[in-house]
């Protein structure tokens, strides 16, 4: 990699350990644009660099694609509107996105729990997804797939298994749940995440459509070539979140700032903490494990979040990518610890990124 690799401690009284962790850990992802950002108690190291030179925009404050990182932001909001009575987690999407309409006795029985748990049934993406996506796979997948269409194939989906008996990743079903919190409040889902999630938590680096020229990161293909920018259609609420490193430390500070065990936070809560406390509430929600699944129920999963032990606690984890970028969000309840790193390049086989994100995650003492 190209030596334009920067540290910047954004606090008091951080461990220089942890910088020279960041730097170390850094030399095992090859990328054109590369940050890891760590988070200790709100005390926060960022590492910065990459293979393309450095521009104008400092790489820390880019608006980066999160791909399926998104899905926690998803499911806030959906623990939130709970907290608030105005859906409920048991509530049947078929019956708040076209009440009467008639649906598969399975699909009648999908809730707001199935549709963000991958609990659903339903495949990864529709079936009629990929006609039109394939021609276009390597530059825009899902542009030409709208809500409207999205919320179709719903209603007339056959879920592969009952609702709530198996575990199948889909990017289609929390988008279906995306659409049916529109529907349930009468509020588009960008504006109900940013009413009920982004502006609470003051994340204003946090969007969902490309930003002004120049603030967003560019990303890439494996062989260095940049790619447009993501249009996610009607599967937004699955992976079109875009947000800066530093709000992604902010965003996972307010989850680790409410651990429900004793630990760091409880003696000493940081600014980081969310400025509406009815967030507590929906913040702890997220966090409590809710289902097993594979050989001797080995994975945890919260709602929203993939749950592993780690020598330090358990961590708190999700991924994405796009089609020229990834992102890593994780935390470690009770610890102080979160971890936030980004890259713009397209993830492949031999890829290196989530392994080493989530060695920071991990290892971190």
């Amino acid at each position: 990699m190209t030596d334009t690799t920067a540290v910047r401690v954004t606090a008091p009284g951080s461990p220089a350990v942890t910088a020279r962790l960041l730097a170390e850990a850094a030399r095992a992802v090859d990328a054109p644009d590369l940050v890891l950002a760590v988070s200790r108690n709100g005390v926060r190291t960022v590492h910065t660099g990459g293979s393309a030179e450095p521009g104008p925009v400092p790489r820390e404050l880019m608006a980066y694609e999160l791909g399926s990182a998104s899905k926690p932001y998803a499911g806030l909001l959906l623990a939130r509107l709970v907290a608030q009575g105005r859906v409920r987690y048991e509530d049947r999407a078929a019956d708040l996105l076209a009440p009467g309409f008639p649906v598969h006795p399975a699909v009648r029985r999908i809730t707001l729990r199935h549709l963000l748990t991958h609990t659903s049934g339903l495949p990864g993406l529709p079936a009629d997804f990929y006609p039109q996506a394939v021609p276009r796979w390597s530059t825009d997948p899902y542009g030409g797939y709208p809500a409207d269409r999205v919320v179709r194939a719903f209603l007339r989906a056959r879920p592969r298994h009952r609702p709530g008996t198996r575990w199948h990743y889909s990017n289609f079903a929390v988008s279906v749940l995306g659409h049916t919190l529109a529907a349930a409040t009468g509020t588009p889902w960008e504006v109900l995440l940013h009413q009920q999630v982004l502006a609470p938590l003051g994340l204003d680096a946090t969007r969902v459509r490309p930003g002004p020229d120049g603030t967003d990161a560019v990303g890439h293909r494996r062989d260095g070539t940049p790619v447009p920018a993501l249009d996610t259609g009607g599967f937004a609420a699955a992976g079109a979140v875009r947000a800066t490193p530093l709000d992604l430390l902010t965003f996972l500070e307010a989850h680790v700032g409410g651990a429900d065990g004793p630990g760091p936070l409880d003696a000493a809560p940081t600014d980081s903490a969310p400025t509406d406390p009815a967030l507590a509430g929906p913040l702890a929600e997220v966090r409590r494990p809710v289902l097993r699944r594979g050989r001797r129920h080995a994975h945890t999963h919260t709602l929203t979040w993939f749950h592993h032990p780690s020598p330090y606690g358990p961590v708190l984890f999700h991924a994405g990518a796009t089609l020229g970028q990834q992102a890593f969000l994780g935390f470690r309840p009770g610890t102080g610890l979160a971890v936030a790193a980004t890259a713009t390049r397209r993830v492949h086989r031999a890829d290196t990124f989530v392994a080493t994100a989530y060695g920071v995650l991990t290892k971190t003492p």
